[in-house]
């Protein structure tokens, strides 16, 4: 395929100092492949990144950031397997160095060397260069095939699908049959919805406070809705279950009253996956969390491999972007788009940003 030398990428040169400009294009190295990016969507970690707020040195004037991106393969390095140009891929944002203990058990998403290229480590829009631009080199360990009847915008989400479908397998797994609470409609949240009904859950809690997203959730299955403005979340779900409370409770807002909130509501011997980046410290009832037996995990990333699994969601239909992503821009259009994400204007739930366009 006929590949320019320069192209259009968004260069952070400061905090919130998010220029365009013309770059060149990468070359892929040995186990590499270069991407054409159709899509790549803003993730709520994105403007802490943008901000400095994210706590890792940033290569200003060189950086580009963006982590949730999808394309096509447009060439290939040395040792790249079975990839081939014109590939279909959406990519996960987490390569691990491969030799430190974490990566050895799989754990690559906590890899001791982070942020030590040298290694082999790479975090694709934090500590690496990611998808606001037209082109970027992966590591073929961070490749997905993408099906044939997911659209480049609804790809663009697979590491959003990939990081619910961790939150799931890293706090114990989950059980056909079991009661499940949500907190927050957000695009993880509704990811997390769908998969859990995927998989067989008798009934989902909903969380939340924008009519709008909870109206969405409905319609991708939660048995209860529930707005926290008005009704105390804790009381509906022990009253909904009975008095025995939710067996897996998925708290996604990182908001502290709600990380909170997941203890009360869990039922005994239940599990809590964290997932929302906590905005500030949470005071949290461990007396109930020890006695009650239960089990919780954080979720830093998609975690071993389940964009594929995700992938798979999506080819069968069990898994939608339809909803979830309410706006598309193309690159140049990069500062309204994140100025719409970032103070939810028009309703923005999940935001796409379309470097090809």
């Amino acid at each position: 395929m006929a590949i320019p030398e320069t192209m259009t990428a968004a260069v952070l040169y400061g905090p919130n100092d998010l220029r365009l400009q013309q770059v060149p294009v990468p070359r892929p190295g040995p186990e590499e492949v270069l991407l054409k990016v159709h899509a790549c969507a803003i993730c709520g970690t994105d403007p802490k990144v943008i901000s400095a707020e994210w706590p890792y040195p940033l290569r200003y004037g060189e950086f580009t950031p963006g982590h949730e991106y999808a394309g096509e393969i447009v060439a290939v390095g040395n040792n790249a397997g079975s990839w081939k140009a014109g590939d279909r891929v959406a990519v996960e944002a987490h390569k691990g160095c491969g030799r430190c203990v974490n990566c050895m058990r799989g754990q690559y998403t906590s890899c001791l060397n982070y942020g030590k290229p040298e290694t082999g480590h790479r975090h694709y829009g934090f500590t690496t260069n990611g998808g606001y631009a037209q082109y970027v080199v992966n590591h073929i360990n961070t490749l997905y095939e993408v099906p044939d009847n997911l659209p480049y915008w609804g790809a663009a989400l697979a590491t959003t699908a990939g990081c619910a479908m961790f939150a799931i397998e890293n706090v114990g797994g989950f059980m056909a049959g079991e009661t499940v609470a949500v907190l927050g409609p957000g695009p993880m949240g509704l990811m997390a919805l769908q998969i859990v009904k995927a998989l067989g859950a008798s009934r989902v809690f909903l969380t939340g406070t924008r009519q709008e997203r909870l109206a969405i959730g409905k319609k991708y299955g939660a048995d209860v809705i529930i707005d926290v403005t008005k009704e105390d979340p804790v009381a509906v779900v022990r009253r909904e279950t009975g008095g025995l409370g939710a067996n897996l409770v998925i708290e996604v807002t990182g908001d502290p009253i709600a990380a909170a909130q997941s203890i009360e509501m869990a039922a005994k011997g239940g599990r809590i996956s964290f997932i929302g980046d906590p905005l500030k410290p949470a005071l949290m009832n461990i007396k109930k969390f020890v006695l009650d037996d239960m089990r919780a995990a954080g979720v830093r990333g998609e975690g071993r491999a389940n964009c594929a699994r995700a992938m798979e969601l999506f080819r069968i239909g069990k898994l939608s972007a339809e909803g979830i992503v309410s706006h598309r821009f193309p690159l140049r259009d990069i500062h309204k788009a994140l100025d719409l994400y970032i103070n939810r204007r028009d309703g923005a739930i999940k935001v796409v940003l379309e470097p090809q366009a």
